[in-house]
C-alpha cells in the first residue's frame, strides 16, 4: 500500500474541505447505471425507443443545445446484457467504495469528478467518451495500493491485484491495434487522472521524490516495543486484531499490522489490515 509522504495540492483541499463531496458516491452511480440499463431493455423491448440515445455523450447534440448529456452519460451503461450489466455495476460499487474508504469522501469525490471532466474534454475533441475507463482507474487505483491482494478472478481462480490491473492495460492496447487507435485515445483522459492522483506514489517509485521517514512509523514501532515488553510481563499476547480479536496466541502463524490511517494504535491481522472501516477520534 501506498501513502503520501509529502501532501500535494490535492490532499490539502481535501483536509480543508472534508464534506466536499457525495457520500457513497459509487452506489448511486452503479444504481443510477442499472436503472438505465434496465429501462432501456423494457423500452427497447415494449416501445421499440431508445433512453440511452438521449442519454449519450454525442458531440454535434450537445452543440445543438442538448447540454444534459455534459452529465447523464455518467450513467449510460456499457452493456446491454443483463449479467453483464448487473456484474459492472457491482464491480463499480465495489471498487469504488474501497476506494472511499481509502482516500475519503473528499478524495474519491474529486476524483471522479475530475475523470468525468476530463473525459468531457476529450468528448468535445473526440466526438465521443466513455465512462468506461475512469470506473476501470478505480481499480487500477487499489491495484496499486494493494498491488498483492488476491481476488478470485471469475469468483473463482485467485489472482493478485497487480496481474489483473496489468491484463486491464493490456487488453485495452490489444484492443487498440485490433479495433485502431480510437480505443487507446479513449483510455486517455482516464489514465491522466489515474497518475494525477497517484503521482505521490509514481514520484517515489521513479526517484523523483525522496523517501522520508514518517513520524507515525517511529510511534508503531514504539508501540510494538511497548506490547512486547507487556507480553513478557504478562505471559499474555503480544498482538490482537481490532476487528476479530485473533491474538498471535491463537494463531502463531497469523501476520500483524497496525494502521496509519487510524487514529491510535490499532493492530489487525491480515485478514482485516486492509478490509476494515479507519478509527476515528472526531
Amino acid at each position: 500500500m501506498f501513502r503520501n509522504d509529502h501532501y500535494g495540492p490535492i490532499d490539502r483541499f481535501c483536509a480543508k474541505h472534508p464534506r466536499f463531496g457525495v457520500p457513497n458516491l459509487a452506489l448511486y452511480i452503479a444504481v443510477g447505471q442499472a436503472a438505465v440499463g434496465l429501462t432501456e431493455m423494457l423500452m427497447e423491448l415494449l416501445l421499440r425507443k431508445s433512453l440511452v440515445s438521449w442519454l449519450m455523450f454525442y458531440r454535434p447534440a450537445i452543440l445543438q443545445g442538448q447540454v444534459w448529456r455534459l452529465v447523464t452519460f455518467i450513467l449510460v451503461p456499457t452493456s446491454s446484457n443483463p449479467f453483464y450489466l448487473l456484474l459492472g455495476c457491482y464491480v463499480i460499487y465495489w471498487t469504488g467504495r474501497m476506494l472511499e474508504r481509502e482516500w475519503g469522501t473528499a478524495k474519491f469525490s474529486l476524483f471522479y469528478l475530475c475523470g468525468a471532466l476530463w473525459s468531457v474534454l476529450g468528448g468535445m475533441v473526440l466526438g465521443t467518451i466513455s465512462m468506461y475507463y475512469i470506473h476501470l482507474s478505480f481499480f487500477l487505483v487499489i491495484a496499486t495500493m494493494y498491488s498483492e491482494m488476491q481476488v478470485l478472478f471469475m469468483f473463482v481462480l485467485p489472482v493478485k491485484m497487480k496481474w489483473l490491473a496489468l491484463l486491464d492495460v493490456a487488453l485495452i492496447l490489444l484492443d487498440g491495434v485490433r479495433i485502431g487507435p480510437i480505443v487507446v485515445l479513449l483510455a486517455v483522459p482516464s489514465f491522466i487522472n489515474y497518475f494525477i492522483f497517484t503521482w505521490p506514489f509514481w514520484s517515489m517509485k521513479l526517484g523523483f521524490v525522496r523517501r522520508r521517514a514518517d513520524p507515525q512509523v517511529i510511534n508503531f514501532k514504539r508501540a510494538r516495543r511497548q506490547a512486547e515488553k507487556k507480553a513478557r510481563e504478562t505471559g499474555g499476547y503480544l498482538h490482537k486484531c481490532a476487528v476479530c480479536g485473533l491474538t498471535d496466541q491463537d494463531d502463531p502463524n497469523m501476520e500483524f499490522r497496525y494502521c496509519s490511517k487510524c487514529d491510535g494504535y490499532y493492530c489487525y491481522c491480515a485478514n482485516h489490515i486492509n478490509n476494515h472501516i479507519h478509527i476515528r477520534q472526531d
